[in-house]
């Protein structure tokens, strides 16, 4: 199947869709704390020792970051287990390279996040993978701002699926020849977070969500789904409505409220700055929830590329 995405750079032919190997969207079905204690320990581990990760975002992306930095100070044996940095690689800890990308962009060109510009990432993507200094890069994503207005399926999906064709398995910039990598890339999508009031409608962020999730099904990619995790509460109920901070007009401040009938280590975790850091709500959140799941979201999808089915 071919789609003339125009993005022309490398030997394999950037229009072609290579599928792949194996992929999940992780929904606010995955994003729950009995589905991460139900990971087995070993793609855990696998994942925390193997994987290096390079991630780009302005605020609401740090709804990942703080909940991952907070995750090992939750309950007995996390601190092991979920044991994470930030650009500082160590033994036995997962090696997270937090806002890694936007310096690598093309001068005067700001690639902050997805949205300052939609194509940004391509080349900024390029360039730090392309960097000797971070040949040990195999995870890569990238994060919204506000997905509203953009044009995902001209822009973000086939700049993805550029991107994987080049540095995905068996892409043509694997290799050991002049201007190739050893290690492949598994590139995560990700959907935009909710707006309250103002989800539904062309370009909007139910409607870009549902392209970008229709897409990863179909062709086997992994997606942290925002969208899903902002608008449905702890018991599974969908507010079309809600907004990023688990705020609906017809369901309430359903994570601020679920969280004030539970206890710091009995039913959440506090989200950090950074390892270890200070204690902080992921950016235009008042709760703690929101951050917690996507750092669930994010456990599951790592798990997942470590190879657990």
């Amino acid at each position: 199947m071919l789609i003339a995405f125009g993005f022309s750079s490398c030997e394999k032919a950037d229009d072609e869709i290579i599928p792949g190997k194996k992929g999940v969207v992780a929904d606010h079905t995955i994003a729950s704390e009995i589905i991460l204690r139900s990971i087995p320990d070993e793609y855990i581990n696998e994942a925390r020792n193997k994987l290096h990760i390079a991630y780009q975002h302005t605020s609401h992306g740090t709804h990942v970051s703080y909940g991952m930095f907070g995750l090992p100070d939750y309950k007995s044996g996390d601190e092991t287990r979920f044991a994470i940095t930030n650009n500082n690689p160590q033994f036995d800890k997962l090696d997270f390279r937090d806002n890694a990308m936007a310096s690598y962009a093309e001068a005067g060109v700001d690639a902050s996040d997805l949205s300052r510009n939609e194509t940004a990432f391509i080349q900024a993507s390029r360039n730090y993978l392309d960097d000797p200094d971070n040949s040990e890069i195999n995870v890569v994503m990238w994060s919204w701002c506000n997905i509203a207005g953009h044009d995902v399926a001209a822009n973000y999906i086939p700049g993805m699926q550029t991107l994987v064709n080049e540095y995905g398995e068996s892409g043509s910039k694997i290799g050991f020849g002049e201007g190739q990598r050893g290690n492949s890339v598994t590139f995560i999508f990700m959907t935009g977070h909710a707006n309250k009031g103002d989800n539904v409608g062309d370009g909007k962020p139910k409607n870009q969500a549902d392209l970008i999730i229709n897409y990863c099904n179909e062709y086997n990619f992994y997606c942290l789904d925002y969208y899903g995790i902002d608008t449905h509460d702890m018991d599974g109920n969908y507010w079309e409505d809600a907004g990023d901070d688990g705020n609906s007009s017809a369901g309430g401040d359903f994570y601020a409220d679920w969280q004030s009938k539970h206890s710091v280590g009995d039913g959440y975790f506090e989200n950090r700055s950074s390892p270890g850091g200070s204690v902080t709500y992921g950016a235009h959140n008042s709760q703690h929830i929101t951050a917690n799941r996507k750092a669930y979201a994010m456990w599951y999808i790592l798990a997942s590329i470590a190879g657990w089915e």
